[in-house]
Order: C-alpha cells, then structure tokens, then sequence
C-alpha cells in the first residue's frame, strides 16, 4: 500500500534536533535507511545538508531559460525579419532586405530579454512560490522556533518508505528531541 493512500490525514512526522549538526546526521542517516521525500528547516542555510536533502532533485530552471532564450531569439529574428523585409523594406545601400548581420543587436535583446524573464517566471513556478501556507507551520514547536532557533527535519508521508510508527521510532532514535505529526 502507497504511503499517500495510507495516511490522507498526514503530512508527514516533523522531528526536531538540538543542533546543526544533528540535524544533519539525522538528514543522513534518513537518506541512507531510503528516505527521499523529505525536507530540513533551519535558521541558516547549511551547505552539507543541502546536498543530502536535495540530491535527487535537477532544477528545470535551467532548460526553461534555455527555451526562452531560443524563443527570443526567433522572436528577435522575426520582428526584424518582418519590419525589415515585409512591413516596411527600404532599400539601403543596396542590400538586401534580409540582410541578418543587421538583426544581430535585436536578435541578442531579445535573446536576453526572454530568458531573463523566463528564468524568473520559471524559478517562481518550478519552487511553488509564493507560498504562504505550509503544512508545517500546523505544529506549534515550529511556530515558536521561527528564525531563531530549532532545526527541523519533516519526512513526508508521501514518501515510499513512510510508515507513522516505524519513521517515529527511526527519528528518536536518529536524535530527535521531539517528533510531532504533521496534519495538511
């Protein structure tokens, strides 16, 4: 049976650490007994633990700036194609009204505008941001820690792995000083 089928009333078990460092050993400790589908909260980044979280995950923000600089410069092509050749040709010199060297400013504009803007489109989308509400914020220990202090590690009950009372037990015993339920 799924964990998302078993568990429709959780989002997951929010275990809280004493310090950074066990934070991270527990982040570890998780992603080598097969847990994926979780997330760490602290009042500071913290490198290492960035790359056990995240291992699995590859940015598609980097191919939806790719396609968007590709189509600003199809774009930039075809607005200087049209204007040059179509709409409005004027015979400059001689040369002729597809002259592409001359397209080159408007082409890297454009190039440059639709990526820079696609990149920040798709970064907000790809992140889900805004988002101003958050499962987590349900448990009152992480309300209280805020910014300042606690360091979080939440195993999602969408997890393959996740089972309520065996991940409870595996937290405790990773160091948690406190594992709290997670409700939607």
């Amino acid at each position: 049976m799924h964990a998302a089928e078993a568990t429709p009333d959780l989002h997951g078990l929010l275990a809280e650490f004493g310090s950074a460092q066990g934070l991270v050993d527990a982040a570890e400790r998780a992603h080598r007994a097969g847990y994926r589908a979780m997330d760490a909260y602290s009042p500071y980044p913290i490198e290492h633990l960035s790359e056990v979280i995240c291992e699995h995950h590859r940015s598609k923000v980097p191919l939806i700036c790719l396609t968007g600089g590709v189509i600003g410069a199809l774009s930039g092509f075809a607005l200087a194609y049209w204007t040059s050749a179509i709409d409005y040709p004027i015979n400059i010199g001689g040369r002729p009204f597809n002259s592409w060297p001359a397209f080159i400013p408007v082409i890297f504009e454009t190039t440059i505008l639709f990526a820079a803007f696609s990149a920040g489109i798709g970064m907000l989308a790809v992140n889900r941001l805004p988002e101003p509400y958050h499962p987590v914020f349900n448990v009152e220990r992480f309300r209280q820690a805020g910014a300042r202090d606690g360091y979080f590690l939440c195993i999602e009950a969408t997890d393959p792995k996740f089972d309520r009372t065996a991940t409870r037990q595996f937290l405790v015993e990773a160091g948690a000083v406190e594992v709290n339920e997670v409700a939607p």
